[in-house]
């Protein structure tokens, strides 16, 4: 599923520390969220740094060797890199026979809301781009950070000059996700790292 052109302006909200991100909505149905993760964790995952980014707490992982399994059970992917893995309910879950999912419970497991965003920084420019998944009740399922022109790839040290290369992700997803195939110049409109 790709989003229609007349849809894809960015909302503008406020992280709870006041932080704007521009948030373009993703669909949430299991077929496009499979197809957005499987591409994320086979393809980059060299590129990407994952996680939780909630208050008061930043996971950022990142993968020292592409996934060994990627399977899909009872709603669930599972992304295992050998031993650690992760679960996200993307899906309709049903539990087992002898213990099904409440209807309530499969509501609040299930993603309810996906997107990309681009964090905005003092100097009001995108200083970080990522993609973001929510379940029923408005929780944090996983936060995946896409590479930044303003830091090194294998230390995060701030560049001297960005790299816009590094955005070749983020229009990747906005190209297949909401048909624009041109890169943003706002996304290119910072000339140094302010971090937020």
């Amino acid at each position: 599923m790709t989003i229609p052109s007349g849809q894809t302006l960015p909302k503008r909200v406020l992280e709870a520390d006041g932080t704007p991100l521009d948030v373009f909505s993703l669909p949430t149905d299991q077929t496009s969220l499979e197809e957005l993760l499987r591409d994320l964790f086979e393809n980059h995952w060299r590129e990407i740094t994952f996680g939780i980014l909630i208050q008061g707490a930043a996971w950022e992982m990142k993968a020292d060797r592409a996934p060994t399994r990627i399977g899909m059970l009872d709603g669930y992917l599972t992304v295992a890199f050998g031993v650690p893995h992760f679960h996200i309910c993307i899906g309709q879950t049903k539990g087992s026979r002898s213990r099904p999912t409440s209807p309530e419970v499969a509501r609040h497991r299930r993603t309810a809301r996906a997107e990309i965003y681009r964090r905005i920084g003092r100097s009001c420019t995108p200083m970080s781009w990522g993609v973001q998944l929510f379940n029923g009740a408005g929780e944090q399922q996983i936060t995946v950070l896409l590479p930044n022109p303003f830091l090194h790839p294998d230390t995060d040290k701030i560049l001297k000059e960005p790299d816009w290369s590094r955005l070749a992700l983020w229009d990747k997803l906005r190209a297949r996700w909401f048909d624009l195939h041109e890169p943003d110049p706002v996304d290119r409109s910072a000339s140094r790292f302010v971090h937020a």
